[in-house]
């Protein structure tokens, strides 16, 4: 397989399983408090991960905890943090994708500055588009009543944290794998969440299968899945693109939602979705030709 096929089924698993997250924290915190589900989550995922990373021999580098642990805690921690507290505040799923899908925009300025990844007047124009095609949608989820306007800036704050995580990954470049890296940051944000839980008495998890369902979807298509794929594109493709990518996001959460949960769309969602994908189109156009990078 040449490196753009692989490039483009790396971004399509990243795609399908980044907008699985959202759906499983809808899913996850009907039958349990938020805590409780990203304690769980961070925890088996680290055990799953390290004990992966143990078995092949994988080793630790000096600076390697430090530099996870500040990742982990921007996209771990406060990115799954702010997401999971909108679920629970009554956000929808398809509403924290696509606020979450302004992260391009604060990437691209960041890494033009810090990364040297310069973008062209088209891309910055598909950037542009893509943002109102998120707007669009937003605009129509609000004005359901589904949930408090304050609500709304959890996923504004997870979609910072993600941000500065995903321009500090690309400008470190860590030597470790990526094996290592997510187990080290799931390990962190295992320890943060689990304090939080036990301090609200919310660490216990409840015995329905239906929540050991949803740790299986978060912990394997979520974290392994969707993480893994980030910033292997991250890694291999820069830190603009991978941005671009979560473009695509929404129109996957939407149908993940709706076969799910059964949630409509707003009366502005089949507009922006098609507004996001003309600013994908122009954004990651240029970038195909040099790199290979999947539209």
């Amino acid at each position: 397989m040449s490196r753009q096929h692989t490039d483009a089924v790396v971004a399509a698993v990243f795609v399908v399983c980044w907008s699985s997250g959202f759906v499983g924290a809808e899913l996850a915190t009907q039958d349990a408090a938020v805590s409780t589900v990203l304690a769980w989550r961070t925890l088996l995922a680290a055990g799953l991960i390290g004990g992966w990373a143990l078995l092949h021999g994988e080793r630790l580098r000096t600076g390697s905890l430090a530099r996870q642990a500040s990742l982990g805690l921007l996209v771990q921690v406060l990115y799954l943090g702010g997401v999971f507290a909108a679920a629970g505040a009554g956000v929808s799923a398809g509403t924290s994708a696509l606020v979450a899908a302004l992260q391009p925009l604060l990437v691209a300025a960041l890494a033009g500055r810090l990364l040297g990844e310069r973008t062209s007047g088209r891309q910055r124009l598909g950037l542009l588009i893509g943002a109102s095609g998120v707007a669009l949608v937003v605009a129509g989820d609000l004005g359901t009543g589904g949930a408090a306007a304050v609500a709304f800036l959890l996923p504004v704050a997870a979609l910072v944290a993600l941000s500065a995580g995903t321009v500090l990954e690309r400008r470190w470049a860590p030597p470790e794998s990526l094996v290592v890296s997510l187990a080290l940051q799931s390990a962190v944000a295992a320890l943060v969440f689990g304090v939080v839980a036990g301090a609200r008495g919310e660490f216990a998890p409840p015995a329905d299968p239906v929540f050991w369902g949803a740790m299986a979807w978060l912990v394997l298509l979520s974290t392994v899945g969707g993480y893994g794929s980030y910033f292997l594109v991250v890694r291999w493709s820069g830190a603009t693109t991978a941005s671009t990518l979560l473009y695509l996001t929404p129109p996957a959460t939407a149908v993940w939602a709706w076969a799910m949960f059964g949630q409509a769309p707003g009366p502005t969602a089949l507009p922006g979705v098609l507004v996001c994908a003309v600013g994908v189109a122009l954004a990651l156009r240029r970038a195909v030709a040099p790199t290979g990078v999947p539209s």
